[in-house]
């Protein structure tokens, strides 16, 4: 018997893994729309997504049809060529954004990586060296590259692991004050997340991203988006930055991108993309053609006025319900979110219990996250049926029941 075909159990991962997860007991097999199954056939709603990753649920035909066709046709071919669905993909990214050219990659932390490195290229060299400095918030999240843990406002992922790269601060989220405090001559970038979303489903104020706008216009900085989680339709718009009328120098890209499978890019102007030159930047997969060919599919279904539109109404069904489910058993204090990128904050009594709540919704059927310890995210489907979301939160409401009364 292949090692492929041999039966394997949650135990397994315990005796073969690096144990930098901590995994759920049970095993998810299969997946078709918002419905999952496991090894002993139990079926669960998914409200998590893969973290915000199946924009489109599970075995979209779609993308079923687009990966298989070009698994079918060419896989990989390197970047020492191009390849049409790397073309075909970049077209669609700059025809529906600010930007002019795309880099692909294969993760949000190496979107992130690539858009640092950019800024801090750029300003060396238009500026000199002295100019590397980024500012980036207090919680946020970029990456687990040691780059994108040290721009990241998390110490908890940066600390250990030696010397972190210097020349980044962070400042509290939404402060435009501390921000005008932080900002100077020598800031090449600013980067923000307009959704903080590790850190607790936090939106960015208007007047916050506007700022920081006009601060870096000031001090000849690039301004950054991160959207590795707000991007590819999760807020109601293609990306959350056309959402609030705000437009980055450099935007990152990944998770929905590619509905499941690994992909991710970096969007900028023309101007911007020329200093990375060839030869001061790679990868050996981004831009694989499998990759492209199904982000292309997966643009093909949400970027257009229905989808997008939809997914605006079914944050009304999905915070109405959980305003009414949060009031009831004083489990939430707060629905926030834009879009179907939604956290619910935790009443006191139930502060540092998030995964509490998880545990008890895995019990009920229905699967949904956390952002930090107090809040309860939920990232769905994009195009998840409202018989889903009704269903979905029924089993939630009766995981909240039962955690409350006990």
């Amino acid at each position: 018997m292949s090692v492929e075909q041999a039966p394997v159990q949650r135990a397994d991962f315990d005796q073969v893994m690096v144990p930098n997860y901590s995994p759920a007991a049970f095993i998810p097999v299969r997946g078709e729309g918002s419905r999952v199954w496991d090894q002993s056939g139990r079926e669960l709603i998914d409200f998590a997504g893969g973290i915000a990753v199946n924009a489109l649920g599970h075995c979209h035909p779609a993308l079923v049809k687009a990966l298989t066709e070009q698994a079918n046709t060419l896989w990989h071919v390197s970047n020492v060529f191009t390849n049409e669905p790397a073309l075909r993909l970049a077209h669609k990214l700059v025809d529906a954004t600010f930007a002019d050219r795309a880099f692909f990659c294969n993760s949000g932390a190496e979107s992130n990586e690539a858009a640092f490195k950019l800024a801090r290229r750029v300003a060396h060299d238009r500026f000199g060296a002295e100019k590397h400095e980024i500012i980036a918030t207090v919680n946020s999240f970029h990456g687990r590259t040691l780059f994108t843990v040290s721009v990241g406002g998390q110490p908890k992922y940066s600390d250990g692991f030696g010397p972190k790269i210097t020349g980044i601060s962070h400042v509290p989220y939404n402060d435009l004050e501390a921000l005008k405090a932080q900002i100077s001559d020598k800031t090449c970038a600013v980067v923000i997340e307009p959704i903080q979303g590790e850190s607790g489903v936090v939106p960015a104020d208007k007047a916050y991203l506007e700022g920081a706008r006009k601060l870096c216009d000031e001090h000849n900085a690039l301004l950054i988006f991160d959207e590795v989680q707000t991007g590819v339709g999760r807020t109601g718009s293609l990306y959350a930055y056309q959402h609030y009328g705000v437009t980055p120098d450099i935007l990152t890209s990944a998770k929905s991108l590619g509905g499941g499978f690994p992909i991710g890019a970096m969007l900028t102007t023309s101007e911007l993309a020329k200093h990375l030159a060839v030869g001061t930047h790679g990868t050996t997969y981004g831009g694989n053609p499998l990759g492209c060919a199904v982000a292309c599919a997966v643009l093909d279904v949400i970027n257009t006025p229905e989808t997008l539109a939809g997914i605006k109404a079914k944050h009304e069904r999905f915070k109405t319900r959980l305003e009414q489910i949060g009031q009831q058993y004083g489990l939430f204090t707060q629905v926030r979110g834009v879009g179907l990128l939604i956290g619910c904050v935790l009443s006191q009594a139930w502060v540092g219990k998030a995964k509490d709540v998880l545990n008890a919704a895995e019990k009920e059927g229905v699967m949904v996250l956390q952002a930090g310890p107090d809040v309860v995210r939920f990232a769905p489907s994009l195009v998840v049926e409202d018989a889903d979301i009704d269903e979905g939160l029924d089993r939630f409401e009766r995981a909240v029941a039962q955690l409350t009364k006990a």
